[in-house]
């Protein structure tokens, strides 16, 4: 899977693209699935509840929107590798309110997270290269399977940054 360039998706997902190094992108999802995984799990109660300001997501609440995206944008892949023209948006904010993660264990958040990364991964590896350059247009705006992969890998790697950043983990 090629990188891909900055005319082939909008200038807001470009945050995410750029953080993905040059190793190729499913193997970057595959240390992450690991490193995440491991970070997540081995932290404590105090550590998961914690939000860095008023109104600001817990680190569970950071965790479940991991993976609300993840589970959005495969959709979106697979559903557009299989000739889906058009897909909703979704509202993240919304979907960190509704989540329930702040009821949920750290450790259970963790799991959930790497199970849907490793099936993600068998979805992906499977797709051919023509799927891997089929578009659609979700949330208004064109996206083509190729892109959708680079910023589920660049989007985890923006949140991990900002729990190291304001966080402390």
């Amino acid at each position: 899977m090629h990188k891909p360039e900055p005319a082939a998706y909008q200038q807001l997902y470009s945050r995410y693209i750029k953080l993905v190094d040059q190793q190729p992108v499913l193997e970057t999802l595959e240390n992450l699935k690991t490193s995440t995984y491991n970070l997540f799990s081995n932290l404590t109660d105090e550590q998961a509840n914690h939000a860095y300001g008023p109104g600001k997501w817990t680190v569970k609440e950071v965790a479940g929107h991991l993976i609300d995206c993840e589970r959005t944008f495969a959709y979106r892949a697979m559903a557009f590798s299989r000739g889906q023209q058009e897909l909703p948006g979704f509202n993240e904010n919304v979907y960190a309110e509704l989540s329930n993660a702040n009821n949920r264990t750290i450790q259970n958040l963790a799991a959930e997270l790497k199970t849907l990364r490793e099936a993600n991964l068998y979805m992906l590896r499977a797709m051919t290269p023509e799927q891997i350059e089929m578009r659609g247009i979700a949330n208004g705006m064109p996206q083509q399977v190729n892109t959708l992969v680079y910023i589920i890998a660049g989007h985890e790697v923006h949140h991990l940054n900002i729990l190291k950043e304001r966080y402390g983990i």
